[in-house]
């Protein structure tokens, strides 16, 4: 089993940054993959940003160049710093692990741009 707590959301304003944290136990970081979704209003589920444990980072179109996955493996924690948000950027946004072939997941954060 593993646990995913996600912290960090909240209201940010347009063009501004905020970093989103997601915390892992269970079991050790240095063995999960991890991916950031999103779900905005009316909108379905999508993968924003993932790393995993032998790749390096990929993202989603709309947030290349904008947003920054990172890991912690000794804090157990998965970053998601977001720069340059915009009002399209609101959703709440869940924090994913894949681990021998199960899924968990993490209750979401909303962020909210602001104008």
């Amino acid at each position: 089993q593993v646990q995913l707590v996600e912290s960090g959301g909240g209201l940010v304003q347009t063009g501004g940054t905020t970093r989103l944290s997601c915390a892992v136990s269970g079991r050790p970081l240095s063995h999960v993959d991890i991916g950031w979704y999103r779900q905005g209003p009316g909108k379905q589920r999508e993968l924003v940003a993932q790393t995993e444990r032998y790749e390096p980072p990929t993202y989603a179109d709309s947030v290349k160049g904008r947003f920054t996955i990172s890991r912690d493996n000794r804090r157990s924690t998965v970053y998601l710093e977001m720069n340059g948000v915009a009002s399209e950027d609101t959703a709440v946004y869940y924090c994913q692990a894949r681990h021998f072939g199960y899924e968990y997941w993490g209750q979401g954060t909303q962020v909210t741009v602001s104008s």
